[in-house]
Order: C-alpha cells, then structure tokens, then sequence
C-alpha cells in the first residue's frame, strides 16, 4: 500500500475565456427597464451571440505526481506555470477539469492575505472560525489558541476587527492558524512575501518543524534561497505541465537556466508576463554610461526602461537576483525625486542611475514591473540578464574570490586609538 498523502493523477484545468467585442452597443440599465423582461432575455441572448468570442485556456494540462507524508516540496515555475491553479485545486478552492486527486489527512492553506477570514469579525473570533473550517473542535482551539496568538504577534490587535488589520498583521494571523492548528498537510503560497523579514523567518522555521512532526507541506515561492532551504525536493512547472519533479538542486538549476534562455529573447515578445497591460515594458538597456557597455563594481550603472505608452502615475520597479535566485537589491520609481519621474514618464522611458554599482563580479538577472492608474501593467520575470565584472571601491581592486556574498558596501578600516 502506497505511504502517499497526495496523490495526482492527469490533472487538467481548463477555463474558458471571454473576449467582448465591440461592433454592438453597450445594453443599458435604462434599456432593460424599458424593454421589460422578455426583450432583457433576447438582446441579453443576442448580444452575448454577437458580442463575445471564447477561447479554452488550459492552466494545467496532464500533471501527476505523488507526494510522500513529511516531505517539503516546492512548486517553482514562472507566472502562469499553473502554481496557484494546482494549489486551489489540492485545496478544494476549485475543481479539476480532467484527471483526479487523492488527500489523506486534514489540509490547511494560505494562499491569499485573509483567506478563510470575516472581515467583520475579530481576530479571536475569526481564530476559532477558521479552526471549525478545518474540523477542529472547539477544545482543540483552546488548546493552541495562546501560541497562535503568540506567533502572530496580534495579542494588542485582538478583539479588533480584521477588517482594520494591516496586510502584514493579516498574513501574521492567517498563518499562525494555518501552521498551528494541527494539519496533516500544509500549503502556503508566496503570500508570505507580505510579511516582514523577520516573520518570514518565523514562518519557514515553523514548516520546518511542522515537516520534522511527519507532516508534510507545499511551498510555493520565486525564492529560490528560500525553496533551497526549505525544500528536499521542487516540481517544476512550465506552461500548465510538469518540466521536472526531482531534487531541489536540480530543479532550481533547471528553473534559473530557463528563466536565462528567455530573457535573450525579445522582451515585446515574451508570453510570460502578467497584468492589466495597458503599456509594457518594450526594452531594457543596461549599461555602466556612455564610455562602456560593460557593467563593473564600483563603477557607475544605468537601468533604461523603455515602455510603450504613458499612463498617470507611471512608476516602475525591479528586483536584481543572483546565481542562485536569491532577490538582493529592489529599485522602485515611485520613492525617487518626483521630478525625475515625471520626466522619464513623459518621455516613455524611466532611467535609474546609481553611482558606484555595488555588486561583486558575476551573473545577475532583473525582474520588472511597471504600476500604473494604480494597478499592476506588466510583469516580467528575467527581464534581463546581465554580467558584472571586477571593479574597485574607493580605488582598491574588488574580486570576487572566496566570496560568500553579492554586495560590496563602500566603507573603511581604522585602528582604534
């Protein structure tokens, strides 16, 4: 008899997609009124016949794989891999188009900030609401009611609504209920990424010990430092199907080689991004100024983000990563002098210029983003990769020779006196 906790086999999800088309008129309220029932339930049959087209996207097509009780895998994949729809499916959000899956034991998931949460309601309350949604009793609740509030660190915010929670103190509660309430299985999604530095720590050093107590738990993050140390093993997700499922060394250095054989191609091109996309990101330009191309420690960089229209409040943000997909440096638009960034927009590019580039020699990749009219436009994973090679900081050589780090951060040595 197999020792599996999950089992799947030849999943599929399929949606179907609507595109409106513009050639009819918009119908209405007034037009409803004054057609009355009948004409509603024609124009309404007719206009959805004339109107829209529809198209079958598959979020996941033919995924099987087995999960052992106390194993820690890492669902990795860019966007649109499937990550979240594979999830919502192991959590019963959602159903299966195709194929089908086994679950033995009590699941918990965290796979947005407040799931399972009544905004009305307090923090205790929503404690032992969500504690029922799992099966537990209320004397279980009891129980590991005063370390979930612990580990969350509410205890002030209590007996306040969850409605006026930060999404910090959601993810810290949500969490904390998830993790301690005793699941068999655990599947928390990058949702964690909310949370600060030091909770995120909490929470990977609380999976650890939940996977150490025979339970088994499911991770999804673009954090490859972190899958590495959480995770034995990654399935890897590309386009809805199953690239890889092995060890995590070999899973993450598959994902990193991918995520660099997209980036040589044209970034107007590139299928994997997400947002609203009113404009895109059309190019980036990487350079140390105009005397060279090539990029160095301690000399100057720039980042030219060209973008294929104007919208207000254009800011753009990107996050360098190492070899190993560890985010080390977060540039934002939004936090620099207003002035600058009003110009770039005007002129559909956005530059960042920094001084003295801090990173040791070797290979970084750039994710990017662009926000604008307040929502996320366009998303690109490995926007660009690029190399950076041995400079000086305050005029002494800087290599990277039995380096354990990526940054080189200006500074000096003085004898105390």
């Amino acid at each position: 008899m197999s020792d599996a906790v999950i089992r799947v086999e030849n999943l599929g999800k399929k949606y179907i997609i609507g595109h409106q088309q513009d050639a009819q008129r918009y119908i209405a309220l007034r037009d409803v009124i004054a057609n009355g029932a009948k004409g509603l339930v024609q124009r309404f049959q007719k206009s959805n016949f004339h109107n829209t087209k529809s198209e079958e996207f598959w979020a996941l097509k033919d995924v099987s794989f087995e999960i052992k009780q106390g194993e820690r895998v890492g669902i990795i994949g860019r966007n649109g891999a499937g990550k979240s729809t594979l999830l919502k499916i192991l959590s019963r959000i959602t159903e299966p188009t195709t194929g089908r899956i086994g679950i033995k034991g009590r699941v918990a998931s965290l796979l947005e900030v407040g799931t399972g949460f009544h905004p009305e309601l307090t923090g205790r309350e929503n404690i032992f609401l969500n504690g029922a949604i799992l099966g537990m009793s209320k004397a279980e609740i009891h129980r590991n009611f005063d370390e979930i509030v612990a580990f969350a660190e509410v205890e002030k915010f209590l007996d306040t609504p969850v409605k006026r929670y930060s999404s910090g103190m959601y993810v810290r509660l949500a969490f904390s209920v998830a993790a301690h309430l005793e699941p068999e299985i655990l599947i928390v999604d990058e949702v964690l990424a909310v949370g600060d530095s030091q909770f995120q720590k909490k929470c990977l050093g609380k999976m650890e010990n939940v996977a150490k107590e025979g339970r088994t738990v499911l991770f999804v993050s673009h954090n490859m430092g972190v899958i590495q140390t959480l995770c034995s093993r990654v399935i890897l997700l590309h386009a809805g199907e199953v690239l890889l499922d092995d060890f995590t060394e070999k899973g993450v250095n598959t994902y990193l080689k991918n995520m660099e054989s997209s980036a040589s191609q044209d970034l107007l091109h590139r299928k994997e991004r997400r947002g609203k996309r009113e404009i895109q990101l059309a190019k980036i330009e990487i350079s140390s100024g105009e005397d060279s191309e090539a990029l160095a420690t301690g000399r100057p960089a720039r980042f030219l983000f060209h973008v294929t229209g104007k919208l207000p409040g254009l800011a753009c943000v990107f996050t360098l990563y190492n070899q190993l997909g560890q985010p080390i440096a977060n540039f934002n638009s939004s936090i620099s002098s207003a002035h600058d960034a009003q110009n770039s927009t005007m002129e559909n590019r956005v530059l960042c210029e920094i001084d003295e580039l801090p990173l040791l020699p070797g290979q970084y990749r750039l994710n990017a983003m662009l926000m604008g009219n307040g929502e996320i436009q366009d998303h690109v994973e490995a926007a660009a990769i690029f190399d950076v090679e041995p400079g000086e900081m305050r005029g002494r050589p800087v290599m990277n020779e039995n380096s354990y780090s990526t940054v080189c951060i200006g500074h000096r040595w003085v004898m105390p006196v």
